[in-house]
């Protein structure tokens, strides 16, 4: 999200691109916007740092769901970074992306005409799998951005994923994939949580279904809806989202990256694990420890966010053979056998059980131990659904 990284000096890009990569992560998608004074600053600072780090790829996605951009605006940008060493170019065109826009579909046509030509991968996800193929002239493939479930849903399928592959006929599929996501911030009309209790494992496994030509991880550095990746830059945090953000983190999500992508590159789950080991996540309160804070389930949704999550550790775990693990929550143990695998994955789950304290994970004779879980009602007067994510 580059409309973050104001003054962000080329040495947090240099750190950024070392850890994506040592992830297993290809590129970035550069999301910008109409207006940010910094913009062309920042691309510039991006792609200067990302040519000397080993054929790591960037591409420019235009955040359309501000209609401001005019056609000199964009084929000025593509134009500006179209021949950096860092591009990704597809058939030799550079690679061009959105966050909606698809009532600017029509002024595609000239920007291909002023830039020499792109590989255009928009997400006009609001259209729907049947309307983005209604369009299909005019681009070369489509990104969905529907990485997370419904309101009232806790788990996703990937029904819409195969609709998008049918209707692109052959043209490339980006599929967008997240851990979390949860959202609190009122000057934005966004109050929302997604089921993610086991999104992370859930979307990963679907992508084996799958197997698009591209994946898009939803997202590096998106704080205000708690899809982060990668350490949280305190410049960086909206306002408001501190209070839910700060002390919650989620780089233990990438620790299953370099096998999952190494799976999603060979078309199978039966790919050598780089490391064993294990992610965990989970809330640092039970969900019901006092107001949800007005906040729902699910983007459009109205039952309460309670109702989409439950009281449980989550933990992805990588081992060459099978293995249980025993977790505790302020000394009290629980061992469990996984409730689903796939490859050298496997998923476990416990629930709190009303138990307090430190949350101490362990596998193969090895341990972690994570925050506490609390009885006490967060300092923001409300539950906080964003989750910390722990690696052992």
């Amino acid at each position: 999200m580059v409309g973050l990284t104001d003054n962000q000096a080329a040495l947090q890009w240099a750190q950024d691109i070392s850890d994506a990569q040592s992830a297993g992560i290809d590129g970035f998608a550069l999301n910008i916007g109409p207006s940010d004074s910094w913009t062309e600053t920042q691309l510039q600072l991006a792609y200067d740092t990302a040519a000397g780090k080993n054929n790591f790829k960037l591409f420019i996605s235009f955040d359309m769901s501000n209609p401001a951009w005019t056609v000199d605006q964009v084929v000025g940008l593509v134009n500006a970074h179209k021949n950096d060493g860092a591009q990704l170019k597809v058939n030799g065109l550079p690679l061009v992306s959105t966050f909606e826009g698809p009532n600017w579909a029509d002024n595609w046509a000239s920007v291909r005409s002023q830039t020499g030509g792109i590989f255009l991968i928009p997400d006009w996800s609001s259209l729907g799998a049947q309307g983005v193929g209604g369009k299909l002239s005019q681009i070369d493939g489509a990104f969905n951005w529907g990485a997370w479930p419904e309101a009232n849903q806790k788990t996703m399928n990937t029904g819409n994923d195969v609709a998008y592959k049918s209707v692109l006929q052959g043209k490339p599929y980006m599929m967008g994939v997240s851990p979390y996501f949860y959202t609190d911030l009122p000057q934005y009309s966004k109050n929302w949580y997604s089921t993610s209790d086991s999104l992370w494992y859930d979307r990963w496994k679907e992508v084996l279904d799958i197997l698009p030509e591209y994946i898009e991880i939803i997202t590096w550095n998106d704080y205000g809806e708690s899809s982060y990746l990668n350490n949280p830059v305190q410049a960086q945090i909206v306002e408001g989202a501190g209070v839910y953000v700060n002390g919650f983190d989620h780089t233990a999500f990438r620790f299953v990256l370099p096998y999952f992508i190494s799976a999603y590159k060979a078309g199978n789950a039966n790919v050598a694990v780089p490391s064993e080991g294990a992610t965990a996540w989970y809330r640092t309160t039970p969900k019901s420890v006092c107001d949800n804070g007005g906040t729902v389930w699910g983007q459009g949704g109205s039952a309460s966010a309670a109702d989409g999550t439950d009281d449980v550790i989550s933990i992805i775990g990588l081992s060459n053979s099978a293995a249980t693990i025993t977790v505790s929550i302020g000394g009290s143990s629980q061992t469990v056998s996984a409730t689903d695998s796939f490859g050298k994955a496997s998923f476990y789950q416990v629930p709190f059980n009303g138990n307090t304290g430190a949350v101490t994970i362990t596998m193969n004779g090895k341990s972690t131990t994570g925050p506490q879980i609390s009885n006490a009602c967060p300092s923001s007067g409300h539950v906080n659904f964003n989750a910390v994510a722990i690696q052992l």
